[in-house]
């Protein structure tokens, strides 16, 4: 099952849900993230608490929805709001769309304790979504499906 995560600068959470996903033990998810307006860099933060949590961060880079268009993604999550609320474009028309909201940790403004926290928080979220995802992967449920089972497991 491929997945494309977007958030609208592509640095942070799309960036947290691509890495924690393609680690996941089931071999059959396929991510890639990317953003409407990427900013061209991944946030710093994300790289360092993706580390510690003992996530590889090799080939994590900042980039355009545009580069995926034969990407051909089975499901397409937005995870900031404001990526949520824009039109995805047409070349993502037969994927499933969902939204996962997640608070954007690299905003927290506070100390080092406040920032690594809010990071954890988010991977945590993260983590038990990925593998409600993943247990609905390994079911090879028709796509139509997926949205389904993601509701009854309150992953969507």
């Amino acid at each position: 099952m491929k997945i494309l995560y977007i958030c609208t600068h592509n640095r942070c959470r799309s960036i947290l849900c691509e890495a924690i996903t393609n680690a996941s033990s089931n071999s059959s998810l396929e991510a890639r993230s990317a953003g409407s307006q990427p900013v061209g860099e991944v946030h710093p933060l994300s790289v360092k608490y993706l580390a510690e949590r003992g996530y590889s961060t090799d080939g994590l880079k900042s980039q355009s929805w545009d580069d995926f268009e034969d990407y051909q993604p089975d499901i397409v999550i937005t995870v900031c709001d404001s990526a949520a609320g824009e039109a995805c474009p047409v070349y993502f028309g037969n994927s499933l769309k969902l939204h996962w909201g997640l608070e954007d940790p690299s905003k927290l403004e506070g100390s080092e304790e406040d920032k690594a926290q809010a990071f954890y928080n988010s991977i945590d979220i993260i983590e038990s979504r990925v593998a409600v995802l993943s247990d609905i992967a390994s079911r090879n449920l028709a796509i139509e499906d997926v949205k389904k089972a993601l509701q009854e497991k309150g992953a969507q």
